[in-house]
């Protein structure tokens, strides 16, 4: 990942969203670009113009935290977006090479013991890439046709950007693949060096329409909690609230879900479970399409 070109991008796209009137600037004659001017910025961040230009072009390498809270005021920058900017100017220094963080391509023993106790919740483990490398075997019956996708290690954003079935499993399909962008872009200002997600960011650019506009946007959020809608194969429509836990220890994040007492989700997701219970699990969670029998045929 360029991490010069993603702080650029990242810059750009920011002022171009906030107007002169919005930023409380008066404004004269025509305007070539839109939102805010360099100059603008600069004077609202108390930088020079030169100085803004060359942050603008890339090169966040040695800036000061000050700096950067005048420039996430001046922008209007909300959490998650300040906190990517740090990352970035993070990721522009000397070091940040020797710092490249180990994340593991399976979770350890006690971490899937953890999964199965929550035996009610489906829950699963994943990386910043979205590679989930571990759930429980609710978890697995819920993303069931994500399990079932082609690859070694389910992920996120394979299965909605490259397989049609997403569109039909998310209830909310947009707000999904805008929010799996998002975190990818999020992961990309922690650590620009990972292979793994340049690989990814790469392969969806190239399949998906859909990935290459949601990733020029270069939003990014936080994803922590909230709530889901899913329509499964096997129990119909299901809203869930969904809680997410760092696992600081192995650069991993813990996602559980749970639904409202007494909502037709909780009997539905009880339903899930008795199905999860059926299943063989040394093959594939997803179930089988049924077969239309043939019409019978009346003899003459």
């Amino acid at each position: 990942m360029d991490n010069r070109r993603e702080i650029r991008e990242f810059l750009t796209s920011r002022r171009a969203r906030i107007s002169p009137q919005q930023a409380g600037l008066p404004t004269y004659g025509t305007r070539r670009v839109p939102g805010l001017r360099r100059g603008e910025v600069a004077q609202l961040a108390g930088v020079s113009v030169e100085y803004y230009s060359r942050l603008e072009r890339g090169d966040l390498s040695g800036v000061s935290d000050q700096v950067l809270d005048a420039l996430a005021h001046a922008l209007r920058l909300n959490d998650a977006e300040r906190t990517h900017l740090e990352d970035l100017a993070r990721a522009a220094g000397p070091a940040s090479r020797r710092r490249r963080r180990s994340t593991p391509d399976r979770v350890r023993p006690s971490v899937q013991r953890l999964l199965d106790s929550m035996a009610g919740a489906p829950s699963f483990v994943m990386n910043g890439r979205g590679d989930v490398l571990a759930a429980n075997a609710l978890g697995r019956a819920l993303y069931a046709p994500m399990f079932d996708a082609a690859g070694p290690v389910p992920n996120h954003a394979r299965f909605i950007f490259l397989d049609a079935r997403s569109r039909l499993f998310w209830g909310n399909w947009e707000r999904a693949a805008d929010d799996t962008v998002a975190l990818l872009h999020a992961e990309a200002g922690r650590d620009p060096y990972d292979k793994g997600l340049t690989d990814l960011v790469g392969e969806l650019s190239t399949r998906s329409e859909d990935f290459r506009a949601r990733w020029a946007r270069h939003d990014v959020r936080r994803h922590h909690l909230g709530a889901k809608p899913f329509h499964h194969p096997v129990v119909g429509d299901l809203h869930l609230t969904y809680e997410s836990m760092d696992l600081p220890a192995d650069n991993l994040t813990l996602v559980a879900y749970g639904t409202e007492p007494g909502s037709d989700s909780e009997d539905k997701l009880r339903l899930l479970a008795s199905w999860a219970a059926t299943l063989d699990h040394t093959t594939s969670p997803t179930p089988q399409p049924r077969q239309e029998q043939p019409p019978h045929t009346r003899r003459p």
